[in-house]
């Protein structure tokens, strides 16, 4: 069985714009990854509400993505494939960072996966990097990530060059799904189930 690992902020948790809640396993996109993958994988979900790549959040806090990262890879090891998708939490005017900081960012998670055991035979796992879609119309959340509607527009040339530096594989997922206008922020439930099955499709090819 292949293990897969899921790793992300609340648009992997599941959150739903419409009542802020949650949405079913099923029709999260982890959840639809393992659907459409069938009993040969294993998908492993670790997603957290406003989770970052790297910066310590100075309200929210236990939000950094590094820190917890290497424990979580030490946890499910051993793995065949992780997936990252962050950087949405970046873009927060309390960070103060650039697109390309941002995606900087997920390039260190990269560069720790690649370094270290948590694969086969003490080897590192594959890695798939999905450019997180840019931001919506925001509404309520307006103030809290003024600016990073732009900078999210600026995502895919970033990653892209990350990817590349790291030798690691990159799904654009502006290419086939929005956020929702409700919130600006999160996926609604045809695009967890869009996003699902276009990255099982990858994983089919990656491994």
């Amino acid at each position: 069985m292949f293990e897969v690992l899921c790793y992300g902020d609340s648009n992997t948790w599941g959150a739903d714009p419409t009542t802020g809640g949650r949405f079913s396993r099923d029709d999260r996109w982890p959840g639809v990854l393992q659907k459409a993958l069938g009993d040969e994988y294993h998908v492993i979900e670790e997603g957290l509400g406003g989770r970052t790549t790297v910066w310590e959040d100075p309200i929210e806090g236990h939000k950094n993505g590094k820190e917890y990262f290497i424990p979580c890879l030490a946890t499910h090891s051993p793995l065949d494939l992780v997936i990252i998708l962050l950087g949405t939490n970046d873009l927060k005017k309390r960070f103060s960072v650039s697109a390309q900081d941002i995606a900087f960012g997920a390039g260190v998670l990269v560069d720790t996966v690649n370094k270290s055991g948590s694969g086969r035979n003490w080897k590192a796992p594959k890695v798939l990097l999905l450019v997180p879609p840019p931001l919506g119309k925001l509404t309520d959340l307006n103030e809290m990530f003024e600016g990073g509607r732009e900078k999210s527009q600026r995502f895919t040339e970033h990653f892209r060059n990350v990817a590349k530096m790291y030798g690691c594989e990159l799904f654009d997922t502006s290419t086939i799904i929005k956020s929702s206008d409700i919130d600006g922020i999160h996926l609604e439930k045809e695009a967890h189930k869009q996003l699902g099955e276009a990255v099982a499709k990858i994983v089919k090819n990656i491994l």
